[in-house]
């Protein structure tokens, strides 16, 4: 089995302007000085990885492809030979693209905040609590990581991997996914964790690294596996959840599904 005959459906909540949105920050450049050129090119890197994984992807983010490849052509145009447009309102190409981001920012904040107000009336109560020991002190909990930051990581795996290997000796593909999410299960006892890199250090051909990937998409879906960060663009960590937490959202899914 080929690693590109695997199909991934994921629930990509987030959208083009997420992405954008991410590679900014990752970048870490002010929304309006953002470089078209710059922004494009990382933008296309993530499409293409999508393809490679054979992730299913929005039309949204084709167009968005298309839209940033356009502006690009503009930007590399003499302002004289610029395609007219109406209402514009500057002669930077990048200004619309600007707009949208600022705008979808102040929404994506303002629920960020309104989710965290939700979250913290749900721990309120009317009543005092009875007096209880005081809580044992726990290390700060990891973040967890969006889609984008796995590829990322996903991409600097790959990228060390294809400059570390030569490829001009033939081996042949030993593992389905099917193999992999059994390796993976396999090797993490419930609740261990390790970093994301060292998922890859057996492997020995790209499309392996690529199986081993798409394994752990696999056993995320499933609840298997929680993937983690301490910071932003920091290492990535990948747990195994306990069986206890496993059983509590089956329970979970389940009971939604009734409701």
């Amino acid at each position: 089995m080929e690693a590109t005959d695997y199909k991934v459906r994921l629930e990509i909540f987030e959208g083009p302007l997420d992405l954008l949105l991410y590679l900014i920050k990752k970048d870490e450049v002010d929304i309006h000085s953002i470089s078209i050129e710059r922004i494009t090119r990382q933008y296309l890197d993530y499409i293409n990885t999508f393809k490679l994984l054979n992730i299913d992807l929005a039309s949204e983010f084709i167009v968005m492809a298309a839209n940033l490849m356009y502006l690009k052509s503009r930007t590399l145009l003499p302002r004289v030979d610029q395609p007219p447009e109406e209402d514009a309102e500057d002669d930077d190409p990048r200004w619309e693209l600007i707009r949208q981001l600022i705008e979808y920012k102040k929404f994506k904040d303002a629920a960020g905040f309104l989710s965290l107000k939700e979250m913290e009336q749900e721990g309120s109560f009317a009543h005092q609590p009875d007096a209880a020991d005081a809580p044992v002190e726990e290390p700060p909990a990891l973040a967890e990581v969006s889609i984008f930051d796995l590829i990322r990581a996903f991409q600097n795996v790959l990228k060390r991997f294809e400059e570390s290997h030569d490829f001009g000796d033939i081996i042949d593909d030993r593992y389905t996914v099917s193999d992999k999410i059994e390796l993976l299960l396999g090797h993490f006892k419930p609740g261990e964790s390790r970093r994301f890199e060292t998922l890859f250090q057996s492997a020995t051909t790209k499309a392996e690294v690529i199986v081993t990937f798409l394994a752990l998409l696999e056993l995320m879906k499933l609840n298997q596996f929680i993937v983690r960060q301490n910071e932003l663009l920091g290492d990535i960590v990948i747990e195994r959840r306990d069986n206890q937490s496993v059983a509590a959202l089956e329970a979970a899914e389940v009971g939604a599904d009734y409701a």
